[in-house]
């Protein structure tokens, strides 16, 4: 087996939500998820088919997205993948939906961060063996460094 790593693109402003599903028909549902649960966001999400034609499968409201995502999936390129890169709303907003649709066996990661993607590659194709989600802590988290966070949460709408 081969290991390489891939570096996702998240544009500026946007999210993204990696992970790994089963079936063709997950384009369609992660769409469904997508628009109803952040109205007015923007997002494009791409799936790469593991049988049959084997092609990724893409939707989204932003060409822009889209083909962020196209070209994200096609650089991971392992089977039965998705990739959702999203603006104007917050993995948050989507994900226990997105765990809930019936085709998604996992989630690697949903950030804003610079992400890797160690892939293994093996005769017969690639699969994700894990995902490294921005970089190492700096330290521990102080008094200020907890004022901070909270003020961010209140800033986002996610706290009183």
């Amino acid at each position: 087996m081969e290991i390489k790593t891939v570096k996702l693109e998240i544009p500026e402003g946007a999210n993204i939500i990696l992970g790994q599903s089963h079936f063709i028909k997950t384009v369609e549902d992660l769409y469904e998820v997508m628009v109803t649960g952040v109205p007015g966001s923007k997002f494009g999400l791409a799936f790469c088919e593991a049988s049959g034609h084997c092609l990724i499968r893409s939707e989204g409201n932003d060409p822009d997205l889209v083909e962020v995502a196209q070209n994200n999936a096609a650089e991971v390129a392992a089977g039965h993948t998705f990739i959702v890169v999203m603006k104007d709303g917050f993995p948050i907003n989507v994900l226990n939906a997105i765990k809930m649709c019936q085709e998604v066996c996992t989630i690697y990661c949903a950030t804003a961060n610079p992400v890797e993607v160690i892939i293994g590659q093996t005769d017969q194709g690639r699969g994700i063996l894990g995902v490294i989600d921005g970089v190492p802590p700096t330290g521990i988290e102080d008094e200020e460094g907890v004022k901070g966070r909270k003020k961010l949460l209140r800033d986002f709408g996610y706290k009183l």
